[in-house]
């Protein structure tokens, strides 16, 4: 056999195009225009097939916690696959399910103790939601179905995690969805309904509004609540204080399981292996998945308490759900050779003791005209635009359009920074780079941003 023929980028483009079907991706976009393709990685570096640099802003899609090309981890996932490629974790185990579901029933808080592994940050979402149900059935409640989620907030895209989102234009195509899922206020302060000027006040409110919904839907029917520690979609709300001490009072009371959606606020992404330590409260689920291996390989889990679990220990009782590719030998060894790689460099650390920094450089942008609001907390990070940072006056659809995506978002990766300019919700660009990253990064994203930000407000 000779050696393989070098495609050239515009064949690989033209490929893409032809036959690579991209996700939330308008593909209409490159019936006549190169489809970027990304071939290496190096620490927070991405670079395309034309040999260019650009700053991963992004972390690939709040993944690469450890940064790009980290030799270990491949190493890991080699040296499993030729031990044990694969097994199921269907009434049989393998060593790395194992250890990784010891290791983060440890990280985990309170009796949070029982892992069931998926592929995947949306299968987690689906599997707590169909493990809620099945858990107020087998104890005595099965009119519970119902799950509360807060307004703009992204879980997932399968139909059950697709109902529980809170993103109408990303639901409208698929539906009917799965019944049952309701939506409250999420906690975006800078265009809070009320108490705007007191964010203790609007935490308490929203936490309130879920109380609300759930006695207007009933008690007896309602089964979770599924909330993000930091919300994504719409551009990064953090809980206001005192927020989930509140959620917590209210599920406890009413006999509703609180799920906390940690797919990517998990792993370090706050400077916390589960982002609901760094706000004080212990949920009955976290959903998890992306940082566990920072990219190097796909896995995802429901991290269950004791006391959710314990009814499907008994008797003939089971969880009748499961993913083929749920707790993969090599996936879980990469995850176990990861957080190895956490402790040892310290990655935790290093995201609380320079997250002020992040936000301090982020801030720096406030002094242009187009920014409305700068949120966020460790390593995860929104920039809202505005028309007018007195009356917080918002962009049009057609001005989104014009601006986010024929604009910013294209300018900003020509310039060298690849993150996301969305508009679920009001106009953002959304940053959250690899764990690793230091003032250098944090500069050098601020820099970006001001250049392409003047030159946005001067199009307007």
């Amino acid at each position: 056999m000779g050696n393989p023929i070098a495609v050239s980028s515009k064949d690989l483009s033209q490929t893409a195009y032809d036959h690579l079907w991209m996700h939330f991706t308008r593909m209409s976009s490159y019936e006549n225009a190169p489809v970027p393709t990304i071939v290496r990685g190096e620490g927070t570096y991405i670079y395309d097939d034309n040999g260019k640099r650009y700053l991963d802003g992004l972390a690939g899609l709040f993944v690469v916690q450890a940064g790009h090309g980290r030799a270990e981890l491949a190493e890991a996932a080699a040296k499993q696959a030729q031990e044990l490629a694969f097994f199921p974790v269907w009434s049989y185990a393998h060593p790395k399910a194992i250890e990784l579901a010891e290791r983060l029933a440890h990280y985990a808080p309170g009796d949070l103790n029982k892992v069931f592994f998926t592929t995947g940050g949306g299968e987690a979402v689906e599997t707590a939601w169909k493990l809620a149900k099945q858990y107020h059935k087998l104890t005595g409640n099965p009119g519970k179905y119902k799950v509360i989620s807060r307004a703009v907030a992204y879980h997932g895209t399968p139909q059950g995690a697709l109902a529980i989102t809170g993103l109408p234009a990303l639901k409208a195509p698929f539906e009917p969805l799965v019944p049952g899922a309701h939506k409250v206020p999420n906690t975006n302060f800078y265009r809070a309904p009320i108490h705007g000027d007191d964010p203790e006040a609007f935490g308490r409110w929203a936490a309130d509004q879920i109380e609300q919904q759930i006695l207007f839907e009933g008690p007896d029917t309602v089964a979770a609540v599924f909330l993000e520690p930091v919300q994504n979609a719409g551009g990064c709300f953090p809980p206001p204080p005192g927020y989930f001490a509140r959620v917590r009072e209210i599920c406890d009371r009413y006999g509703v399981l609180l799920v906390s959606d940690e797919v990517i606020c998990a792993f370090g992404r706050l400077g916390t292996m589960f982002a609901c330590d760094k706000f004080g409260y212990v949920p009955d689920i976290i959903t998890c998945a992306k940082g566990m291996t920072s990219g190097y390989s796909p896995i995802g889990a429901a991290v269950v308490s004791d006391r959710i679990a314990e009814p499907f220990f008994k008797g003939k009782n089971t969880f009748l759900h499961g993913y083929t590719f749920g707790g993969h030998p090599v996936s879980a060894a990469v995850a176990l050779a990861n957080l190895d790689l956490f402790e040892r460099e310290g990655l935790n650390r290093h995201v609380l003791d320079h997250e002020a920094d992040f936000r301090a450089t982020l801030e720096k942008l406030r002094d242009l005209p187009i920014v409305g609001d700068v949120r966020g907390d460790g390593f995860f990070y929104g920039i809202e635009l505005v028309k007018d940072q007195a009356t917080k006056e918002s962009f049009t659809p057609e001005e989104c359009e014009r601006l986010l995506y024929g604009f910013v978002s294209k300018r900003l990766f020509e310039d060298g920074l690849y993150c996301r300019a969305d508009d679920r919700g009001d106009p953002v660009v959304q940053l959250a780079p690899p764990l690793v990253a230091d003032q250098g990064t944090f500069d050098e994203i601020e820099q970006i941003l001001r250049g392409v930000l003047t030159e946005a407000w001067a199009r307007i």
